[in-house]
């Protein structure tokens, strides 16, 4: 086996978001490949220093991989507005407070985008895989990354409980539903991770 090739393999989600691990698992379950989660392994997150998304998943999935000595898939994701230049961005975690309340963050996000320009409600969703593979005795973990985006607006107030994080306030471009309202399929085949997974899998689901 190629070890450029994770089918068949496990891998470590470096994550400890239920709501991440639901979703990746369920990507990559057509390739008999078993997810377990740093939290599973009571990995410790490492702190998110980075300025970009890319740096955040990269510090994720090496701390991981060292960690565990599996290969491991981090996955940085945010929501950025028009309106508010990004924010929350790679902030977006953190909006949601110790406790993880999206409701409150996407309240915020809501009424300071309505403060800085009410008619722009444009926002996009990023994420990036970060897939991290052991380090040889003779290096650093070697990663592969994989950047992914979509378009469209913000919704208030929020609709659906599908989903997890800011889905039930942002509607993809196009169509007439949230994320929180998608059923997984539907919103699998166009989100940002979807496009990230599809680089992803190009080259590493092979």
């Amino acid at each position: 086996m190629s070890r450029r090739s994770l089918i068949g393999r496990k891998i470590v989600l470096a994550s400890h978001n239920p709501g991440k691990l639901r979703e990746i698992a369920e990507l990559l379950a057509p390739y008999k490949i078993e997810v377990v989660s740093a939290g599973d392994l009571g990995l410790r997150e490492p702190a998110e220093t980075g300025l970009t998304f890319i740096d955040n998943a990269v510090i994720k999935a090496e701390a991981a991989a060292t960690a565990s000595g599996l290969p491991a898939l981090a996955d940085d994701s945010g929501l950025a507005v028009d309106a508010l230049s990004g924010a929350p961005g790679i902030h977006s975690a953190r909006w949601a407070g110790p406790a993880k309340d999206f409701a409150a963050a996407g309240e915020r996000v809501w009424r300071e985008a309505q403060a800085a320009d009410a008619q722009n409600r444009r926002a996009h969703f990023v994420c990036v895989l970060a897939l991290c593979w052991p380090a040889l005795p003779t290096g650093a973990p070697v990663c592969d990354i994989f950047p992914g985006r979509v378009d469209g607006e913000l919704v208030w107030p929020p609709r659906g409980k599908n989903g997890f994080g800011y889905d039930p306030i942002f509607m993809a471009s196009g169509h007439a539903q949230t994320f929180g309202e998608m059923a997984p399929d539907a919103k699998h085949a166009i989100s940002h991770r979807a496009d990230a997974f599809a680089k992803f899998s190009a080259k590493l689901l092979r």
